[in-house]
């Protein structure tokens, strides 16, 4: 199968490296210097420092080029980019089925991913892939368990296969909607599990702020169509676990350096890739709030993500909350 990867960041490099193996790839960039480099290094310093790329790896800048004879897209930009890519698929008059990486909600609609795809490739099949995955593990070929989801059981049953393979194993879903939740509000709860270990709290706290974390998750999630049982898989409880406890998630790493006090600007910076959990933080409350759904952590992390030195007056309030039933 051809495949063409669009978005040379960590997480794209890395899923066409372990697609290659078993298809044709093509990696596009829009970044005509860094596709450059690509070529002449055979590795992405800028996101996949140290790690060499297949040398069977085709990189392209030109977006007409890398879908040329295209058999699936794999779009790995972030939520932010979503839409102006997908709008380039279209103007090319590409049409041929579309998976999509990216874990959170648009900014400017407060839409999912699936809802912004609808809006310009309707028709188009489509899927989300989603799971606990450091993009650096998966470039070293460590085992990765993801989900594949979409409300299109015949594209879920012949894809999944093709995408299944090596280190890589592929579940299906048909519960778009919970996949797409789960991984983009476990992103909030890791900044809020982040800050909780870096004001010293200790295990018992960040046990208890994803369980309940979790129970957030599920919540919303059900209310705006997925299913619970979704929650308590890879996409959910899995993708939750990874992201809030792992060293490699960027959202963790805002919440470490906001409970030091840091800016939130600064910590953008210095990180060098896209934490989608801030930009998602206020759409899910948003959310939230329209649906009667109480999320007190998340509540919590944009206050934090406002004022980073209330952090620790903010766990007090979440601590002092009234008690309730489980």
């Amino acid at each position: 199968m051809n495949i063409t990867v669009l978005g040379a960041g960590a997480w794209g490099s890395a899923m066409a490296t372990q697609l290659v193996t078993r298809h044709t790839v093509c990696l596009w960039a829009r970044d005509v210097q860094l596709v450059q480099a690509l070529r002449s290094t055979g590795m992405n310093h800028r996101y996949l420092p140290s790690i060499p790329l297949p040398t069977d790896l085709r990189f392209e800048s030109d977006l007409a080029a890398a879908l040329r004879g295209v058999d699936l897209i794999i779009v790995a930009v972030s939520t932010g980019g979503f839409r102006e890519v997908l709008t380039q698929i279209k103007n090319l008059g590409v049409n041929v089925p579309v998976v999509w990486l990216c874990k959170g909600f648009e900014q400017a609609s407060g839409l999912l991913a699936h809802q912004v795809f609808d809006q310009v490739l309707k028709g188009v099949d489509r899927g989300v892939l989603s799971g606990p995955s450091f993009s650096l593990e998966v470039a070293h070929n460590q085992p990765t368990a993801l989900t594949l989801a979409s409300d299109n059981t015949g594209f879920v049953a012949k894809m999944a296969p093709l995408l299944h393979g090596g280190s890589m194993r592929v579940y299906s879903s048909e519960d778009l909607i919970g996949v797409e939740v789960a991984g983009a509000v476990k992103n909030v709860v890791a900044i809020a599990t982040g800050v909780c270990d870096g004001l010293q709290l200790g295990l018992n706290a960040r046990a208890a702020l994803m369980t309940r974390g979790l129970a957030e998750m599920t919540r919303l999630g059900v209310s705006l169509g997925g299913r619970a049982e979704t929650f308590m898989g890879l996409a959910g409880v899995g993708d939750l676990i990874l992201t809030c406890t792992g060293d490699l998630s960027r959202n963790r790493q805002v919440g470490l350096g906001l409970a030091r006090g840091e800016a939130l600007k600064t910590l953008l910076n210095q990180l060098g890739h896209v934490a989608e959990g801030v930009s998602t933080s206020r759409i899910v409350l948003q959310w939230a709030t329209k649906n009667n759904v109480e999320m007190p952590i998340t509540q919590a992390v944009c206050r934090v993500l406002d004022a980073p030195d209330s952090a620790r007056q903010v766990a007090r309030e979440l601590l002092d909350r009234h008690q309730r039933m489980e």
